[in-house]
């Protein structure tokens, strides 16, 4: 059973879950789809073609799903996709995607996005990941699985975050910052593996020493990125994790990487 206040505006074609919470003066425009025990707060936007999961949480006063602030975007019909288990605290913005971005922002599970966050345009975001206060991302940025973002860091638009990558506060990162990383600073520099949030997320002390040798050929010596690579190749073993932090630096890596 849903739980509506009256004062709470929902447009035509909106499609309600079961037991969705709706608080005064929230807004559900046309087109939206609101999934099962979803909660609402006062004062929340949710905007037209936004589509979403069950078990997500937004706080006052954030507006998910409007439109991008790019002055190429003319009205074209684009979404926002959004996961289950989010969190979305206050003053949290969150844009549709735009044309020449595929049309579509998408956020997966189990993120929290901490208050002021900003999520522009055509971003893709997966899976339980942070984003501390003020922490904005500009149009087009990859941010893959377990990653932090630091308050009142910047992200710089097509960007990639890899996997559980970690970025100081105060960050304005203008390149991909490859997996297990921990940069900071303006503009982001690597300063080493992201070695305490790795042993949070269960890794090994053998995976990590593994990480850690991976860090030193790729980062650390004088090498090419091709000659780092060949000798990773031939001197670590090719294990999981060795091989999602090579497959990013080869294929996932447009920008240039944050050494």
């Amino acid at each position: 059973m849903n739980k509506i206040d009256k004062r709470a505006v929902i447009e035509e074609n909106v499609t309600l879950g079961d037991n969705v919470e709706i608080s005064p003066y929230a807004i559900i425009k046309s087109g939206a789809v609101i999934g099962d025990n979803c909660s609402i707060g006062s004062g929340v936007i949710i905007g037209n073609n936004t589509i979403m999961g069950k078990n997500n949480k937004f706080f006052s006063y954030s507006a998910i799903g409007e439109i991008p602030q790019d002055l190429k975007y003319h009205g074209e019909k684009a979404t926002l996709e959004i996961g289950d288990n989010n969190t979305f605290r206050e003053f949290v913005t969150i844009n549709i995607g735009t044309e020449n971005g595929g049309g579509v922002t998408k956020i997966g599970n189990s993120n929290l996005f901490m208050a002021y966050t900003h999520v522009a345009h055509d971003c893709i975001i997966g899976n339980s990941n942070i984003f501390s206060n003020l922490a904005s991302l500009s149009g087009h940025i990859i941010v893959g699985n377990n990653v932090g973002v630091g308050g009142m860091s910047g992200i710089h638009q097509f960007v990639n975050l890899g996997d559980y990558s970690f970025i100081g506060g105060g960050s304005m990162v203008t390149l991909d910052v490859a997996p297990y990383s921990l940069v900071a600073g303006n503009r982001a520099t690597l300063s080493s593996a992201n070695l305490i949030g790795l042993k949070r997320k269960g890794f090994t002390p053998e995976q990590i020493d593994r990480i850690k040798s991976v860090f030193r050929i790729f980062f650390r010596s004088k090498l090419t990125k091709e000659e780092a690579i060949a000798k990773i190749e031939k001197e670590v073993e090719l294990t999981e994790e060795v091989t999602f932090f090579l497959d990013f630096v080869k294929h996932s890596s447009e920008r240039g990487i944050c050494r």
